[in-house]
């Protein structure tokens, strides 16, 4: 069974001070959960990310970078590089978020250098991947998912695209008080999945963990958790509390102990 993951980005939120705080009141409200059986990270600005990672210091909670850049050093000012990511305390890094793409014209060539720098500095990339408004009304979310997967994962040996975590994030749902029904969602994690199994076979597809996000909140995070191809939740403002953030975890817990469970039983 794929381990679960539950995840928040703050964007531009939660300075240093704050994160700290964060970090402690989370930790408090997790103290009596078991959560042995998934994965956790926060994803905060580059200044917080020395304060988080010393205030979750060895608990389970690990932190990761919002972006970084595909070479490890250079003129390249106002940039931050992979190494200086894991200096920092990093396991993790997200790249093409949406917003990367519309605002700072990013593109999926640029992503796949910056996810072979990530995983040659053991880095685990979280590579977002969504559809705009206009191409969910044209028809085409899956041709336009197939190829931003398959220009991310350009070069990379098939042994190594489990090492991903591939973050569904449809661009029409980010920001708003619309996240995609689980019917939506279920129909788009199972595309990305026939994707990997017919470019990288089946020890690929059933590998890799393909997680949620996308206006994702307590409420409709139960049933988007809960579908079989959904490995995880990734968050925005809905956790930039700690509070918000433990009760994501919480069904993220809840989650993985049902589909064990279920696993285990279809397996008997």
């Amino acid at each position: 069974m794929r381990r679960l993951v539950a995840g928040t980005g703050w964007k531009m939120n939660i300075g240093a001070a704050d994160a700290a705080r964060y970090a402690t009141d989370l930790l408090r409200r997790l103290a009596k959960l078991d959560c042995t059986a998934i994965d956790m990270f926060v994803l905060p600005p580059f200044t917080s990310l020395h304060a988080a990672a010393a205030a979750f210091g060895e608990s389970p909670v690990a932190t990761g970078g919002q972006n970084m850049h595909w070479e490890e050093s250079g003129g390249w000012t106002g940039e931050i590089s992979a190494p200086m990511l894991v200096e920092a305390g990093c396991r993790y890094v997200e790249l093409a978020h949406s917003e990367r793409l519309q605002h700072f014209g990013e593109t999926y060539e640029l992503v796949r250098r910056k996810v072979d720098l990530a995983l040659r500095s053991s880095l685990t990339p979280i590579i977002c991947l969504g559809e705009t408004a206009l191409e969910k009304r044209e028809g085409r979310a899956d041709e336009v998912l197939a190829a931003q997967l398959l220009a991310a994962l350009a070069g990379q040996p098939d042994a190594r695209v489990p090492d991903v975590i591939l973050a569904y994030e449809p661009r029409w749902a980010i920001g708003t008080a619309q996240a995609a029904s689980p019917e939506y969602v279920a129909a788009r994690h199972r595309a990305l999945r026939d994707i990997l199994r017919q470019h990288r076979g089946p020890d690929a597809a059933e590998r890799t963990r393909l997680i949620y996000g996308g206006s994702v909140d307590p409420e409709n995070g139960k049933d988007i958790i809960s579908i079989a191809d959904v490995d995880g939740l990734f968050v925005g403002r809905a956790a930039w509390k700690a509070e918000g953030f433990a009760k994501i975890i919480e069904l993220v817990v809840a989650a993985a102990q049902g589909k064990s469970a279920s696993l285990t039983a279809a397996t008997a």
